[in-house]
């Protein structure tokens, strides 16, 4: 169980880890640009080779989506009652405490403990949060936003057509869809570095309260994950996924949101890189008693 969990955590770590120190020694490392590259490009051609090659049981495809939605409307509530009831500011600290790493940590975890199925099914849930955290995400950092953000995200548009094709069973050309794959090939290391780099040049702010958070994060995420599992009668890999991807610690780009809207970033900073260390010691043992 030792080797198998290794086995799924060792590269995901070992890649930020290789980011973070590339970070320290000043190396170059345009992190607009790859952050770019990786979302807009990237990352979109490998969630369509993902789904149009996935052989997903279209009712379980309906569930986990559906499981995704209620978990994150879920989690937003109780997120937003555990915060009115501790006094703290909801634009700082509510989106962070919802929208998780379901992308840099998220995907590489479900690829290696789950294999293709169970990449497709953290493509799925990481989708619906994209949406959500572009819509509703900004106007919780910004105090307004606009559904038109979603319209400019080429990974929401891969998303949708990807699971149109999985579920009606189409394919594409073959030498498409490997030029697809390729291409989406180079999206999990990439983030994975951008996430080590990103947190070497965070600045942590408010240490005691972003542990404080990170630690009720992580507990409610976790009540959640099992009630919408029992709810929707999720298991084997679809159970796993989702709960591994709600567990998963808090997005930079929450903070890259809370810079550009002046709402807090160095407290949002401490709750990224916090829950990232806590995440260190929390996957393993989801995944011990997951697989």
């Amino acid at each position: 169980m030792l080797l198998q969990i290794l086995q799924v955590t060792a590269p995901v770590f070992l890649l930020t880890f290789a980011g973070y120190i590339w970070a320290r020694l000043e190396l170059r490392f345009d992190l607009e640009f790859i952050t770019r590259l990786a979302i807009n490009f990237s990352m979109p051609c490998l969630i369509f080779a993902v789904l149009v090659k996935a052989k997903i049981d279209p009712a379980v495809f309906r569930d986990i989506a559906f499981a995704s939605v209620a978990s994150y409307v879920a989690l937003g509530l109780a997120i937003w009652l555990g915060l009115r009831t501790a006094g703290l500011s909801l634009r700082t600290y509510l989106a962070p405490g919802v929208f998780a790493n379901t992308g840099n940590v998220g995907l590489p975890v479900a690829l290696f403990a789950y294999g293709q199925e169970g990449l497709a099914y953290a493509i799925v849930i990481f989708a619906v949060m994209a949406i959500f955290s572009f819509t509703i995400g900004i106007y919780m950092v910004a105090g307004a936003g606009k559904s038109s953000e979603v319209l400019k995200q080429p990974l929401v548009y891969a998303s949708i057509l990807g699971g149109i094709f999985a579920l009606q069973g189409w394919t594409v050309p073959l030498w498409l869809l490997n030029s697809l794959d390729l291409a989406g090939q180079i999206s999990i290391p990439l983030m994975l570095l951008t996430l080590g780099v990103s947190i070497a040049k965070l600045s942590v702010g408010e240490v005691g309260r972003a542990v404080a958070l990170s630690m009720a994060k992580l507990m409610i995420s976790v009540a959640v994950a099992i009630l919408v599992t029992w709810l929707f009668d999720l298991t084997g890999a679809a159970r796993g996924v989702l709960v591994l991807q709600l567990i998963m610690p808090v997005a930079v780009t929450s903070y890259l949101l809370a810079e550009r809207y002046r709402s807090e970033p160095e407290s949002v900073a401490g709750t990224v890189v916090i829950s990232t260390l806590i995440s260190v010691g929390a996957i393993p043992v989801a995944l011990a008693l997951l697989l």
